[in-house]
């Protein structure tokens, strides 16, 4: 009788850019100011990618540091997945590009896209090819670069976001790690709640559509924050039953690091203490699929999350895209 399969979270890495953006310098562009951004949305700087640096950069330095903690060696990894919606070029996949920079012979390689959402879709995609055989160990990224698609002229945009990458390695084991059970959804009713319309193939660039800023990002703020709430929440209880746990047996709860109130709302509905809650946006800002895989790593870098905590992520992104997941953190012992 074949034993059930788990991916074990066996390494993590992370790499954002070395230039950052404070609140006091947007100010000095913009009509704002660090108390109207900080108390709006918790954030006090972000990381931005400077001239040269792609999604690729920051995915393989993540992805690099990941494979050194796993003390595993880049030729046995069998499947590359890099979840971003800004990737470096619209073909072929930045997995690809990742994939040849850190030396990994033949493994399979393709992006996800599922906007902020993209690393918890990534974590379900990913432990299900490992649980079906199809994988045995694999390399996840979550990176985005979001201030390329940014107008730095529009304060109620620019100030949300950042760049950077985090990275997992996840690996077959018997034992009971890894993520546990996954809540994914999607309302596609709601795509211009947040999106970038200009640059695919349903409305390509023109100097026109250019010269009208299409092609950067916009968000419909006061609905978007409306329904992340609802559905970050629910989706989170909904993963927690599943998992055949109570809220009581979450170590720590890493959401999607968007906005504060957004996060505190969260919290509050599943009635989690602070204490037990993961913010890190003040430092990152909105990283999009990279913010979850960056505030795991610093958790378990600051020991916030240990061998064999349960751990709940949550997302909600643009597309409508949300998603949980909870996840029994550390090595299985050899």
């Amino acid at each position: 009788m074949s034993r059930e399969r788990y991916a074990a979270v066996i390494g993590w890495g992370m790499a954002v850019p070395s230039r950052v953006i404070t609140n006091d310098e947007l100010a000095q562009r913009i009509d704002t100011s660090d108390e109207w951004i900080r108390t709006r949305t918790g954030i006090r700087e972000r990381r931005v990618a400077s001239p040269g640096e792609s999604t690729s950069t920051f995915a393989t330095a993540a992805g690099r540091e990941a494979l050194a903690m796993a003390g595993v060696d880049a030729t046995t990894i069998d499947t590359v997945i890099v979840a971003t919606c800004t990737p470096d070029r619209p073909f072929p996949a930045t997995a690809c590009t990742v994939q040849a920079n850190l030396n990994i012979p033949r493994a399979t390689a393709f992006d996800l896209a599922a906007a902020c959402s993209g690393f918890v879709y990534g974590l379900t995609v990913a432990t299900s090819l490992i649980k079906s055989g199809v994988s045995r160990r694999l390399l996840l990224i979550g990176a985005d670069i979001f201030t390329h698609y940014i107008n730095w002229d529009d304060r109620n945009t620019c100030v949300l976001f950042g760049d950077g990458a985090g990275a997992v390695v996840l690996e077959a084991t018997d034992q009971p790690f890894g993520l546990i059970a996954s809540n994914l959804s999607a309302d596609g009713n709601l795509e211009d709640l947040m999106a970038v319309d200009a640059g695919g193939t349903r409305m390509p660039l023109t100097a026109e559509l250019l010269a009208e800023g299409r092609q950067y990002v916009y968000m419909n703020g006061r609905e978007i924050f409306k329904h992340a709430v609802r559905e970050m929440s629910d989706s989170a209880m909904q993963v927690v039953q599943a998992a055949g746990l109570t809220i009581d047996d979450i170590a720590l709860v890493i959401p999607h690091q968007a906005n504060v109130r957004i996060i505190d709302a969260v919290a509050r509905r599943l009635e989690i203490p602070p204490e037990r809650v993961m913010i890190n946006l003040d430092r990152y800002g909105n990283t999009s699929a990279a913010s979850i895989p960056i505030a795991l790593y610093e958790a378990a870098q600051q020991g916030r999350i240990g061998s064999g905590d349960y751990v709940l992520v949550t997302a909600f992104g643009g597309g409508l895209t949300w998603g949980s997941g909870v996840v029994r953190w550390g090595r299985p012992a050899q």
